[in-house]
């Protein structure tokens, strides 16, 4: 461990860059964050924490918290697009907890970010800074300077960019990589559960397959929201981002048909907001001797395996580790081999799962049965979820 505590300059103040601090605050380091955003609203929709993400939140202290503004859900399940049919996927809750040691929660974007903002300002009050863009750093032996876009510098020994998809400070190690159009196009949405039917509102989370589009459902906000996420293939919409407005009739339009249940909730949406999926290739490196990437500023993947907020958790967690255990350089060097592999993984087993719930077998209701009893048997599931929820950041060789 080292004697002298590193300062740590962290751009971003999203997910990643919170749990990236309050991680580095439990092990006695100074940090300072520095969010472009004059004002943190409760922007985004529904996010999955699986074990792996849940259990560093209960290690930052923040379980009590997340209880009171999450859902615990009782399973997930897999359904058919036009029939409803539907087969059990895995059991989460209780079984969660005692599979993996933590739990699985469904949580509004706005409401982690607030819990997380809140305890970061009750931790290190006045060392998150609002309205200042990071545009660039300069790295030394001794430590690195992050500029701002008010003309000043700020000196620290390590600088963290969590500064998401768009991110500067990539663009300035020289990772930046070319987006490229994926063919899927995004639409989201939230439904007050007393809107629905009884029989659907359900405390499950259901991922309706089908030829060519897929849409994902689960509760949020102790059961009394239904989050909507709704896939499907296209050849161009090049809208990245999160608050592009489209219509009702246009989602519904999208989803001619697939089963009423899906129409039901679309038609219940206030305002469904759309956008196109922007794939790119996993980064060789993430990391420089005094500059580390997290979050989707070092691997932005596609939603399928709901693992993006969990990366950014294990991130923040993994790097504060490293540093607690190693000098800077060292440290930054250990977090990207320690962090390169698994999150490349990841984005690409979210490019692999859109196929999986997009297959053309699922056109034919009989052949559609085979199907999905063949890709989703048990052993497949735990081979395909079991090495994301098992990992752990906390107790991880660094």
């Amino acid at each position: 461990m080292q004697t002298k505590r590193p300062k740590v300059l962290i751009a971003g103040a999203g997910i990643g860059g919170l749990v990236a601090g309050l991680s580095l605050i439990k092990h006695r380091m100074d940090v300072e964050i520095f969010e472009q955003a004059p004002e943190l609203r409760e922007l985004g929709a529904g996010v999955q924490l699986s074990a792996n993400g849940t259990r560093v939140l209960i290690a930052l202290g923040l379980e009590e918290a997340m209880k009171a503004v999450a859902c615990e859900p009782s399973g997930k399940e897999i359904r058919l697009y036009s029939s409803g049919q539907t087969w059990k996927l895995f059991d989460l809750g209780a079984s969660s907890r005692e599979m993996y040691g933590a739990p699985y929660w469904m949580v509004h974007r706005g409401d982690l970010h607030r819990v997380l903002l809140d305890a970061f300002n009750q931790r290190a009050p006045g060392r998150l800074h609002l309205g200042i863009r990071c545009i660039g750093f300069e790295e030394r032996e001794s430590g690195a300077e992050l500029h701002l876009d008010d003309g000043r510098s700020v000196t620290g020994d390590v600088v963290i960019g969590a500064d998401g998809v768009h991110s500067e400070i990539r663009r300035k190690i020289g990772a930046d990589v070319r987006p490229f159009f994926t063919g899927l196009a995004a639409w989201r949405g939230l439904v007050p559960m007393q809107r629905l039917p009884q029989h659907m509102r359900r405390d499950v989370g259901a991922n309706w397959i089908g030829p060519g589009g897929h849409v994902i459902t689960y509760p949020l906000c102790s059961g009394t929201i239904l989050n909507f996420v709704g896939i499907i293939e296209r050849e161009s919409w090049p809208v990245e981002s999160w608050t592009e407005r489209g219509t009702v009739e246009e989602c519904l339009d999208c989803f001619t048909g697939w089963n009423e249940e899906i129409h039901t909730v679309v038609r219940s949406l206030d305002v469904p907001y759309k956008w196109a999926l922007l794939g790119r290739e996993p980064l060789q490196h993430f990391c420089t001797r005094r500059v580390a990437l997290l979050g989707d500023a070092a691997h932005p993947t596609l939603p399928f395996l709901a693992q993006g907020a969990n990366m950014a958790i294990e991130d923040g967690m993994v790097l504060a580790r490293c540093l607690d255990a190693y000098e800077p350089a060292e440290a930054l060097h250990r977090y990207e081999s320690l962090r390169l592999e698994r999150t490349a993984a990841i984005v690409t087993k979210s490019a692999e799962n859109a196929n999986r719930f997009h297959n053309p077998a699922l056109a034919n209701a009989d052949g559609a049965a085979d199907y999905v009893t063949r890709e989703w048997q048990p052993d497949k599931v735990r081979d395909r979820y079991n090495w994301l929820f098992e990992y752990n950041a906390l107790t991880l060789d660094v």
